[in-house]
C-alpha cells in the first residue's frame, strides 16, 4: 500500500532534525553530511502517494520531508547510500536518476523565468544588444549558451567586465544552458546571448540561475572567466 502524508508523519526518522519539525523556517539536518543548514541550502524531498521519493523544490508538498544539501553530488550520494529509506524509516522507491531529476526541474525553473523576463522587457537578446547592455552597466547578469563559440564568448565577456568596472559591481555570467534550451525558453531561434535587466522578473532569473549553478557546484563568474581564459591561453 502506498504511503500517504499521514503515514510519513507516523514513520518519523532516525533523528528528529532529519525530517520536518514544528519550526519550518529553522535549520534542518542534511541526511548525507549531518550538517544543520538553513532551508535555502537544502533540498526537501517527500514521498508521493506511490511511495516514491520526489523533490519538493517549493517546499509545499504535504507530509514529512527529508533534507539534502543543495548539490547534485549530495543527492546522488543519498541515493547510492539508500539514505532516504533510512531517513523515512521505511522502504521507499528512490529513482536512480534523482540527481538528474532535480537538475531538470531547476533547468525548467530557469527556462520559465527567462520567458517571463522577456515578456516583462527585462531581458534582451542578440550579440549587439547584449554587448551594449553590458557596457552601459544596465545588465544585472549575462546568460550565454554553454555551446557558444569561444570568440563570441570573449567579446561579450569583455563587455561584461567593462560594465563591472564602470558600475563598480559584479555582473555575474552563466553558461548553464545550451542554445536550444535558451531558444526554446525565449521562443526564438539560435539564441546564444541574453542580458538580464533590472526588475522583479530579471531578479527572479538571477535567483533561478544561481540556484542551478549552486546545485551543479559551479561558480557563475568562474564559469565565464575560465572559458575565456582557457581560449586566450590557446591563442598564445
Amino acid at each position: 500500500m502506498a504511503a500517504t502524508g499521514n503515514d510519513a508523519s507516523r514513520t518519523g526518522g532516525p533523528a528528529a532534525d532529519d525530517l520536518d519539525g514544528d519550526e519550518a523556517l529553522n535549520g534542518r539536518t542534511c541526511i548525507v553530511t549531518r550538517q544543520s543548514l538553513e532551508a535555502a541550502d537544502l533540498i526537501r524531498f517527500v514521498r508521493d502517494p506511490d511511495n516514491r521519493v520526489v523533490p519538493d523544490l517549493a517546499r509545499r508538498l504535504p507530509g514529512r520531508g527529508a533534507h539534502v544539501s543543495f548539490s547534485r553530488e549530495a543527492v546522488e550520494t543519498a541515493v547510492k547510500r539508500r539514505l532516504f529509506a533510512r531517513a523515512f524509516r521505511s522502504e521507499v522507491e528512490t529513482p536512480a536518476d534523482l540527481g538528474a531529476m532535480v537538475d531538470r526541474l531547476l533547468v525548467r525553473q530557469v527556462a520559465g523565468s527567462l520567458g517571463l523576463a522577456r515578456k516583462a522587457g527585462q531581458l534582451v537578446t542578440g550579440a549587439a544588444k547584449v554587448e551594449a547592455a553590458m557596457r552601459s552597466g544596465r545588465a544585472l547578469g549575462l546568460v550565454q549558451a554553454c555551446d557558444a563559440a569561444e570568440d563570441g564568448l570573449r567579446k561579450i565577456d569583455a563587455a561584461r567586465r567593462a560594465g563591472e568596472r564602470g558600475t563598480g559591481r559584479p555582473i555575474p555570467g552563466f553558461r548553464l544552458l545550451g542554445a536550444d534550451e535558451i531558444s526554446l525558453a525565449l521562443g526564438g531561434w539560435n539564441v546564444i546571448h541574453a542580458a538580464i535587466l533590472a526588475g522583479d522578473a530579471g531578479s527572479a532569473v538571477l535567483k533561478r540561475l544561481e540556484a542551478l549553478a549552486k546545485y551543479r557546484g559551479e561558480s557563475p563568474m568562474e564559469a565565464i572567466e575560465g572559458a575565456a581564459g582557457g581560449d586566450s591561453t590557446a591563442e598564445e
